[in-house]
């Protein structure tokens, strides 16, 4: 890239830090300190801020560079991630947010142990929070080292890692000082930002093609080298009966994986009422739904003016397909329009980035002070916040993120959510709907179900071809696979809910009527919830 890109996509990101980072500031002089202020911002926002701020943290980089690249190289098969992304807010919006918002006050595991044991349901909720928030943050990690790659010309592997320690660091700082009353108003800026951003980039590529969509796809299929076979099923997942399958596993995971991510259940907190709740979701599925019908056409008007083989070439995975599509729109390498466009995008994806780890690291720091620390501490020892330790716990995870962020940097930000919605989906989901559905429930049931779920969708991935066995692996000289999908979702999600059963069938516990009448009360009316 020029010198002209560089230096203004440097001002743009720099800017957006500075503004970030002032709302920061501004928020830590001004708040009161309490667990109330840090985890859920008071509960002041409004429906329409929650539903901006709810947009902001799920459209994240694996949907504005991750699946708009997997459209380009895969077509078809790429639009999976768009649909699943989409469907999951049906789920959201039918089945938790109204509820856990009268049965909750900060985290998942307070949805459970209303009607539980406390301390065992805390420790492996928030454990499994913890796991799936960490996989999160790793793949926004691998999207802002690939976009800063490309922004240095993609030779400077150095830049990528120190882009990736930067980003961990603003995290941290973020969280640390701001809690969520910072972290939403960041949102509320990047959702505005990304949507005028991707809003423009689709106005450009269908003024390319004279509002002709006929053209653009048989233009992007011509462009890809498959002919008709690129606008079909089958490209990326229809090889064999073990991509079918994976195909399958993968929607399972992103249709139910949403409702049990730690940062989106964490922001239903930050309202007033359920009724509120249920409101944010609705202006967040708008939102949402318009953006990812725009990364269909964002992911095919690379394919048709970029072209599969030169996105490949800049990075394997796709990622940096829309910021090498912003280029030629602008008007193509050297030109000011594509200088403007380009930084105007890279700028975007950056702030993409940086208020997606905020709100990710908060829910999870959020899970290892009130679920884990509080369960865990003996009643003698000294005795510290949960706001202190959720900051600290936000360094813990900031480090562990960079380090697996590092060693994750070739594969594709989209893919990498892909497994993070499959470890959701398998251990915070069953349990969450048990909770919430099943009188009989139990204690033991509620933690077999956690475990058992989280422990089968972490050693799959460790056997599967994501991690050896292939040349696209995390260690591809060493073969130890032994699962063959590379995503676990159809054999973990069912599990999960299986443990959840034989754990509670075989329990001596007798099930809590009383307490399982007041949760049901509470969950539908509002009566009592915090």
């Amino acid at each position: 890239m020029t010198a002209d890109h560089q230096t203004l996509a440097l001002v743009l990101f720099s800017v957006f830090i500075a503004v970030t980072l002032g709302i920061t500031t501004w928020v830590s002089r001004n708040r009161r300190g309490s667990a109330e202020e840090f985890y859920a911002g008071g509960r002041l926002f409004s429906p329409l801020e929650n539903g901006f701020a709810i947009a902001g943290d799920y459209m994240s980089a694996a949907s504005f560079l991750g699946i708009s690249g997997l459209i380009a190289l895969y077509g078809y098969d790429g639009m999976l991630y768009s649909v699943g992304f989409l469907v999951a807010w049906l789920v959201v919006l039918l089945l938790v947010a109204e509820l856990v918002r009268n049965c909750g006050r900060f985290t998942l595991a307070d949805v459970v142990a209303a009607r539980m044991a406390e301390r065992p349901v805390r420790i492996a909720a928030g454990t499994s929070s913890v796991a799936v928030s960490v996989l999160y943050l790793v793949a926004q990690m691998v999207g802002a080292g690939s976009l800063v790659a490309l922004l240095l010309g993609g030779t400077s592997e150095a830049a990528r890692s120190w882009t990736v320690i930067g980003v961990g660091a603003l995290m941290v700082i973020y969280v640390s000082l701001g809690g969520m009353r910072a972290t939403t108003w960041i949102q509320i800026v990047k959702a505005v930002l990304l949507m005028a951003g991707t809003i423009a980039l689709t106005v450009l590529v269908l003024l390319r093609f004279h509002g002709d969509v006929n053209s653009l796809l048989s233009t992007a299929a011509e462009r890809s080298g498959h002919g008709l076979d690129f606008l079909a099923p089958g490209l990326r997942y229809g090889g064999d009966w073990t991509a079918r399958l994976d195909f399958i596993s993968l929607g399972l995971a992103l249709v139910l994986g949403t409702a049990g991510l730690p940062h989106i259940l964490s922001r239903f907190y930050t309202v007033p009422t359920a009724r509120a709740a249920r409101r944010s979701v609705v202006w967040s599925i708008g939102l949402i739904g318009s953006f990812y019908l725009m990364t269909i056409v964002l992911g095919f008007g690379a394919a048709a003016l970029i072209g599969p083989d030169e996105v490949r070439a800049s990075n394997a995975s796709g990622n940096t397909a829309v910021p090498l599509l912003a280029l030629d729109l602008g008007g193509g390498a050297g030109s000011t329009g594509g200088t403007v466009l380009f930084a105007i995008v890279a700028a975007v994806a950056f702030a993409t980035i940086l208020a997606v780890v905020a709100g990710i690291t908060l829910a999870s720091s959020a899970s290892v002070a009130h679920d884990l620390y509080a369960s865990l501490r003996r009643r003698h020892a000294k005795q510290y916040s949960e706001v202190t330790v959720a900051r600290i716990a936000a360094a813990g995870i900031g480090a562990a993120a960079i380090g697996l962020g590092l060693l994750a940097r070739d594969l594709n930000v989209a893919f990498l959510v892909g497994l993070a919605f499959a470890v959701a989906a398998s251990a915070n989901l069953p349990v969450l709907l048990y909770s919430l559905f099943w009188r009989r429930f139990t204690t033991r049931g509620a933690v077999w179900s956690v475990y058992g779920g989280l422990i089968p969708a972490v050693l799959l991935v460790v056997i599967s071809p994501v991690v050896s066995g292939s040349p696209e692996s995390l260690f591809p000289g060493v073969d130890f696979h032994l699962f063959p999908l590379q995503n676990p979702g159809a054999v973990s999600i069912p599990l999960g809910f299986l443990a959840g059963w034989i754990g509670t069938v075989t329990s001596t516990e007798p099930p809590d009527e009383a307490r399982h009448a007041e949760t049901e009360v509470r969950s539908l009316t509002g009566a009592g919830a915090a």
